[in-house]
């Protein structure tokens, strides 16, 4: 028999918890798990500038023949000014077309991995879950550093200057461009300011993950972090999901930018395409060619921002609802309201997940996220009645 020899591997916490919620028979349950955005209605909607542009896809596409390695070109050049804005004037920039943000990512870490197998990649803890098995994967040595000062509930930066510190030449540092997963707390403007300079000068290389681009104070501000840091870094590669900000989840859009000197950004293109051609050869096509039918119709433009801004002050009016709760046990809600995108972080014991599971159907990932986004209005209240009932 074949594959014996293999080790079984652990469920992913998020896509386990996500059957057990669908298994659960009661009326009253509650999905703080899976990062998707709901209505009050509690649907993942797909947005009308998406509905428009796949109409006009439908009676005007003129073939379904191969998009080539580098995927749709037309995609890219509306989506790099989107992603980049002026950050990229004073740099070359190459893109690649991608499945979805994560194959972004994968497809970075086997380009790091290919150019310097020994390097580390380093990255704040709590992050995203994935974060560590994407690198690991390429064969990447991973470390991780407290991104979290549990005290201010702000970016620790005393632990990144020591990571930094730490960190040999040429490793890389993964940061989330906004709407920091799963915590919600961002940098400023200063803190990105001294991660830019920090880099710079020990000769690190930055790899922004840019998942949620426009859910945490909007398209412009959400990449304020973005200009700064590549105003002090000679290079970095940019991770972009189309996923969350154009709802398009199963499409599996995504781009990698690598930013930097032109000749570095030459060789990095050359090795991105031998890479994705061994890889998956070429992209999906569906998703890309509405993003880009939005992307260069202005009609369908505005419609999309104007649908995308209605998101996100829908996630900020839920986060002022929750921060009204107040302080339950040790956790104070009032933080939420200053934090960003669709998550945050509550320090909640294993055994009080577990209660809030069994108890009230209320589900959280075992690391104590919740995806505000995925909440209705007449939910919050029920939400901090199980969490009182639990925690105070």
């Amino acid at each position: 028999m074949h594959f014996m020899t293999l080790a079984r591997q652990a469920d992913d916490p998020i896509l386990a918890m996500g059957a057990a919620f669908s298994a659960d028979v009661r009326d009253r349950k509650l999905d703080l798990g899976i990062g998707v955005y709901r209505d009050e209605c509690g649907q993942t909607p797909v947005m009308r500038a998406v509905k428009e542009a796949e109409r006009r896809l439908l009676i005007g596409q003129p073939t379904k023949s191969y998009l080539g390695v580098e995927g749709d070109r037309a995609f890219l050049a509306g989506l790099e000014p989107l992603a980049l804005g002026d950050a990229r004037a004073d740099h070359a920039v190459t893109a690649i077309q991608t499945v979805g943000g994560t194959g972004a990512l994968r497809l970075a870490a086997d380009l790091l991995a290919r150019e310097k197998p020994d390097r580390t990649v380093w990255f704040g803890a709590p992050s995203w879950t994935n974060h560590g098995a994407l690198f690991a994967a390429a064969g990447l040595a991973v470390r991780s550093f407290r991104y979290l000062d549990p005290r201010s509930q702000d970016m620790d930066e005393a632990a990144f200057g020591e990571a930094v510190e730490a960190a040999r030449e040429r490793d890389v540092f993964v940061l989330h461009g906004c709407c920091h997963n799963p915590t919600g707390v961002d940098a400023s403007a200063a803190q990105w300011r001294s991660i830019g300079r920090a880099l710079a000068r020990r000769n690190l290389l930055p790899l922004v993950d840019s998942a949620y681009h426009g859910l945490g104070q909007g398209l412009e501000a959400d990449r304020a972090g973005l200009r700064i840091l590549l105003e002090e870094v000679p290079s970095a590669l940019v991770a972009y999901s189309c996923s969350k900000n154009f709802a398009i989840y199963r499409e599996r859009v995504g781009a990698l930018f690598v930013v930097g000197g032109r000749q570095g950004v030459e060789l990095a293109a050359s090795n991105l395409t031998a890479l994705a051609r061994a890889t998956y050869s070429m992209p999906p096509d569906h998703g890309a060619a509405v993003v880009r039918t939005i992307l260069h119709s202005e009609e369908l433009s505005a419609i999309w921002r104007a649908e995308l801004d209605a998101m996100r002050k829908r996630v900020r009016g839920l986060r002022g609802l929750l921060a009204q709760e107040g302080r339950i046990g040790l956790i104070d809600l009032g933080r939420l309201a200053t934090q960003n995108g669709f998550f945050s972080s509550l320090a909640i014991a294993p055994a009080d997940i577990a209660r809030l599971r069994d108890d009230h159907g209320v589900y959280v990932v075992p690391s104590g996220r919740i995806n505000i986004a995925g909440l209705r209005e007449d939910q919050v209240g029920a939400f901090a009645a199980a969490l009182r009932a639990v925690l105070a």
